[in-house]
């Protein structure tokens, strides 16, 4: 549960992730693949790269690919999910895999537990026992955040938790040093049968109903996502201990403290049986695999616990004219040169990030002048923190508008975030976005949530921005009480 400052280049970690797929493949079959995805970074840089690790002498039996972080993101439109999921599944298809048949396509929160009983509902029909699994995935997608939430669920052996230890949960790269991993539960057809049962019963209650440690957790959670799910165990030993003994936040260090060596009582662990595991099938956790051209890869510990949101997004919309400048920290920006027309600009990124409008004529001073301090934020350091980090590139981006309720495309910001761009029907803009030299800049069409401008407030008299907005979370496996 320690995370380590560790650091390993792209190319050792895609060579301990396909040393692990090279193993012989045991009961008569390759393994599945388990490919965790973070949604926000769409289209997922490491996704092109898995036939790379598939070489000729790895068999692989199937992969399923999971989109992680769906409940950071707003509702902007009925239906969002539909469309999240087809725009995963294209951005599988664009990326060319090969050597593995796709099993299915699915969208979780590893966190707040959105679509977690569904996915291990998935597994047990589709895969049962056949197999072992691998989890695989670019760092900070959420992959160990996943992993401890399995070994919670119905997909892993009841004795297990107890046993086996947490992935270590930190936005730092290379926290997963060793192949962790847990025993795959046989979904017999009782199995199969009791979990139902609980699922159905579950699913006829409401929030009225739950006990009182049960309704502080699941505010908590409503807190940090928009989307929200429970993970339950059908097979258990029964202890008297708390519902809940698990927050994915409390295992990453604040912003303003180092590791610390914390002093641990001795405790007796306990062992499987022989017969427990002889012919167990296991789902294993494999090290992140490291993102180039990421702009991660430039910040400190302390600057990417700023940038990697970790609560429900709340998107900030502002109304640009032509010769109008939008920052996003020091990390982005997005110029608007030539149109007719105002056009919205909204920010989905990190709420601890600062958003700050300039003009072209005042832009560049703006940045010298604050880039290092508190006012942009990121990086963080004063002048000392800026030598050493790169300076804004531009490139420039032809759009053409599509209508005022629906963007026509996102300016992806590298892992900063994104801005999404609404105009005008036909109107043709002319923009210039920057990002930080060696990260990449990405015009994303169709956009990922075309109507996110419609998740606002009024505007802001006198200023460029309107008022936000947090639409209202959604519990997905719990009766909704009447009159809510």
């Amino acid at each position: 549960g320690r995370a380590l400052r560790l650091q390993l280049p792209p190319e050792q970690h895609r060579q301990v992730v396909s040393a692990a797929l090279r193993r012989p493949p045991r009961h008569g079959r390759g393994p599945l693949l388990l490919y965790i995805l973070d949604l926000l970074e769409l289209p997922d840089p490491v996704l092109p790269q898995l036939p790379e690790l598939l070489a000729p002498d790895v068999s692989v039996a199937g992969l399923l690919v999971v989109g992680n972080k769906v409940d950071l993101l707003p509702a902007d439109s009925p239906g969002h999910l539909g469309r999240l999921r087809r725009q995963l599944t294209a951005a599988c298809n664009q990326a060319g895999l090969r050597g593995a048949p796709l099993v299915d396509v699915r969208l979780v929160s590893a966190k707040t537990g959105f679509g977690l009983e569904g996915l291990v509902s998935r597994l047990q029909r589709s895969w049962k026992c056949a197999g072992d699994v691998y989890l695989l995935g670019a760092t900070n997608s959420g992959k160990s955040t996943l992993f401890n939430s399995l070994l919670r669920s119905d997909y892993c052996k009841s004795r297990a938790p107890d046993i086996i230890d947490r992935a270590t949960v930190s936005p730092w790269p290379g926290t997963t040093l060793n192949l962790l991993k847990f025993p795959i539960i046989n979904p017999t057809c009782d199995r199969i049968f009791r979990r139902q049962e609980r699922l159905k019963e579950e699913a006829t209650k409401t929030e009225d109903q739950l006990s009182s440690e049960e309704k502080k957790y699941l505010n908590q959670l409503k807190k940090q996502g928009y989307l929200v799910g429970e993970v339950g165990r059908t097979f258990q030993q029964h202890k008297s201990s708390p519902v809940v003994d698990f927050d994915p936040d409390m295992l990453s260090y604040s912003i303003d403290e180092d590791p610390k060596h914390t002093t641990r009582k001795q405790v007796e662990r306990e062992e499987f049986t022989y017969n427990e595991v002889k012919d167990a099938r296991w789902c294993f956790d494999t090290p992140g695999i490291v993102k180039e051209n990421c702009v991660l890869n430039l910040l400190t510990e302390k600057e990417v616990k700023l940038v990697l949101p970790t609560h429900a997004i709340v998107p900030r919309t502002f109304i640009l004219k032509p010769g109008m400048v939008l920052f996003l920290a020091a990390l982005g920006r997005v110029d608007y040169i030539e149109g007719e027309k105002p056009a919205w600009f909204s920010v989905v990124a990190s709420n601890l990030l600062p958003v700050h409008i300039s003009t072209l004529s005042k832009a560049d001073a703006t940045y010298k002048k604050y880039a290092g301090q508190e006012f942009l934020k990121v990086p963080m350091g004063g002048e000392e923190r800026m030598k050493d980090f790169p300076p804004l590139v531009p490139q420039d981006i032809t759009l053409k508008g599509i209508g005022t309720t629906e963007a026509v495309a996102d300016i992806k910001l590298s892992s900063a975030g994104w801005v999404a761009v609404t105009a005008h029907e036909e109107e043709k803009l002319l923009l210039r976005a920057y990002t930080p030299e060696g990260t990449a800049l990405l015009v994303r069409e169709p956009p990922l949530l075309p109507y996110i401008s419609a998740i606002r407030g009024g505007r802001i008299a006198g200023t460029a921005a309107y008022r936000t907005k947090k639409p209202p979370s959604l519990v997905e496996n719990l009766k909704t009480t009447k009159g809510r």
